[in-house]
């Protein structure tokens, strides 16, 4: 009974240490990605027109744009979560359930485009809605928010909603530049 019961300690003191751990790693990462989204941007009081939605999706991350893999959990973005996302002549909201809300203004949008996946999700095919924009004026590279539609109906009408939006960047090579031209 007592070599049960030690092992029990044991066992609930790896997990507690395996916990402690992740949680540190989680805080680290959020510490180095703060750079490339330092705050999240504030929506205007005056969003303009509704030019699509709300419509429910799914949050699912935001990353280094380019690099699907490297998460930014700076800000609460980390967080996989249900949203609310409309489209504005000011931008992009995604009021998210048990998150910060995110805003993408209009002047930082750079590309969208459907992708099989994202970091925390892979759906294969074009299941996901990458929106493409910049958090920083120091950072062209920018960062790639992925959201995967609980309708895969909404998935085109909301990609059509956000290019005519996008600001055409030099060097840009995306579909934003190839509906705008």
């Amino acid at each position: 009974m007592r070599h049960a019961t030690l092992a029990v300690i044991i066992l609930i003191g790896m997990v507690v240490v395996a916990l402690i751990i992740m949680r540190a790693g989680w805080s680290s990462r959020a510490r180095r990605t703060a750079e490339f989204v330092p705050s999240l941007p504030v929506a205007p009081a005056s969003l303009g027109r509704s030019l699509f939605g709300p419509v429910p999706m799914i949050y699912i991350s935001t990353t280094r744009a380019g690099d699907w893999l490297e998460r930014i959990t700076a800000n609460g973005l980390g967080a996989r979560s249900r949203a609310e996302v409309e489209v504005f002549d000011a931008g992009v909201r995604m009021a998210r359930t048990g998150a910060p809300d995110l805003f993408v203004p209009t002047a930082a949008l750079r590309d969208v485009t459907v992708a099989p996946g994202i970091a925390g999700k892979v759906v294969g095919r074009d299941g996901i809605v990458v929106v493409t924009w910049q958090a920083t004026p120091d950072d062209p590279r920018g960062v790639d928010t992925g959201l995967r539609p609980r309708h895969a109906g909404d998935r085109e009408p909301l990609v059509d909603a956000i290019v005519p939006l996008i600001r055409l960047t030099p060097g840009q090579s995306s579909r934003a530049q190839e509906e705008n031209s």
